[in-house]
């Protein structure tokens, strides 16, 4: 599959629990960026919050409010108020109840001095250490400490629901959710945090604000690569191509994604972009090439086989031998898809390959040749490469967003203990059993060849 966008969560995904963006994480999205794949952000949030991580990382667009609210750096693309009347009967309902809300403006929560405290950096913090055993007990003892200050007015709730509101935020421990459910069940109720829950309409939610900006921008789902941490992510990820759980996220959400990966204090975003092969890991003491697509097959490689080679250095016959059956494999692939399975035409073409290795021998061994065999190897290899982009110009077909795709799919081929399996005796790498299900790159490489058909037509029409 080829991932034209990617998706991140805001806390406890892109912010590690210092509330910072690792370094690793900010040059996973400037590497992403080269490569033309968008950026964005799908929250909880707010755009007031997300706007500094818009401007700071350069991101294309965000998601907030859980898909009420949709922008880029410089223009709103959609919004979704709230109907008044739904506002006024939750902030009576929470008067009644004793339970702070807050309100979500275009500007941030208005509302609950204890939300604003928990939304906070300091209460996102504590939030992360707390054992989710106690966050009953934490929850009803902060309430009560703010309420001796000052308990939150009903009135100021009403004045504020004056603006447009996109989600109301109530405090409310998870047992409590059900009731809250049956007396508003023309809302969606969603949580992020152990400690509160997020209502907004019934329609909304990230994964529909991600397909809003897929029509806009041109891309669908399955090519869509999205991060997350909480129970407010679950339908994201799984309605994504490709959903990655951070090594912190709740059970729940790791048993439904994709691919979990570390954490969001230890590389957890830019680990699995390499995993995936959308972004390159700069090993020490390994070389960097010039061609992109030498990196990511390297870094294929680098998973596979644990290391890689640093210093140039010859095959022997064996691994030589190896290495030429795999490319045989797929030039009788090659010269099979063209007979289009008539069966007399493909013996035939194999019958023409025969003899044309047989000329080649001949030819080869008629050479007088001094050259090392390190030379005489990367010059034939070169002359494939070669040979292998000639025969995409004479076909009119772009080889690079294939290759991403087929990167993807190889990448694929870890098994469930984490490691690549191979055969014992030819060292092919194997396939896990979802493999073709999940990442078999044949639908893809369709999708893609149409699409340069159709921009072809187009040219032509102009």
């Amino acid at each position: 599959m080829t991932i034209k966008a990617v998706f991140f969560d805001i806390d406890g995904t892109l912010l590690n629990d210092r509330k910072n963006v690792q370094k690793t994480t900010q040059q996973a999205i400037q590497s992403l960026k080269k490569q033309g794949i968008m950026v964005g952000l799908a929250t909880s949030r707010g755009p007031g919050f997300v706007q500094p991580f818009l401007e700071n990382f350069g991101l294309d667009f965000a998601v907030t409010y859980n898909g009420q609210y949709i922008l880029t750096r410089d223009k709103i693309l959609y919004q979704n108020q709230l109907p008044k009347s739904l506002i006024y009967r939750v902030i009576r309902y929470a008067s009644d109840k004793k339970k702070e809300v807050s309100l979500g403006t275009a500007s941030g929560l208005a509302g609950s001095r204890i939300i604003d405290m928990g939304t906070s950096q300091f209460g996102q913090v504590v939030s992360s250490i707390v054992p989710r055993g106690m966050v009953t007990t934490v929850e009803s003892s902060f309430k009560n400490l703010i309420r001796r200050v000052k308990p939150q007015s009903f009135n100021n709730l009403v004045t504020i629901m004056r603006e447009p509101i996109y989600q109301i935020v109530m405090v409310a421990s998870a047992q409590e959710t059900a009731e809250i459910k049956e007396k508003f069940p023309h809302v969606k109720i969603t949580r992020s945090s152990p400690y509160s829950i997020d209502l907004i309409s019934l329609d909304q939610s990230k994964i529909k604000g991600i397909e809003r900006l897929g029509e806009m921008f041109g891309f669908e789902l399955s090519e869509v690569m999205a991060f997350g941490d909480s129970d407010n992510d679950i339908e994201m990820l799984n309605g994504v191509g490709v959903g990655v759980a951070m090594g912190n996220a709740d059970d729940l959400l790791k048993a439904g994604a994709s691919f979990v990966t570390a954490s969001n204090n230890n590389g957890g975003i830019s680990k699995a972009l390499a995993h995936y092969g959308l972004i390159h890991f700069d090993v020490e003491k390994s070389f960097k090439s010039r061609d992109d697509n030498f990196n990511k097959v390297k870094d294929f490689h680098r998973l596979m086989d644990g290391d890689t080679i640093e210093t140039p250095k010859g095959y022997t016959l064996k691994d030589a031998s190896h290495r030429a059956d795999f490319k045989i494999e797929e030039l009788v692939e090659f010269v099979y898809a063209t007979s289009q399975g008539d069966k007399n035409k493909f013996t035939q073409a194999l019958i023409d390959m025969h003899s044309a290795i047989d000329k080649a021998a001949i030819k080869v061994q008629s050479k007088a040749s001094n050259e090392s065999p390190l030379v005489g190897q990367v010059d034939a290899l070169t002359d494939l490469l070669y040979f292998t982009y000639g025969s995409f110009v004479l076909m009119g077909v772009d080889p690079q967003p294939i290759f991403e795709t087929v990167h993807e799919a190889n990448m694929g081929k870890i098994f469930p203990d984490g490691k690549a399996h191979f055969d014992p005796v030819t060292h092919k790498i194997l396939k896990p059993d979802n493999w073709e299900e999940q990442y078999a790159p044949e639908k893809a490489i369709k999708k893609e060849l149409d699409k340069q058909l159709q921009k072809s037509l187009q040219r032509l029409e102009k």
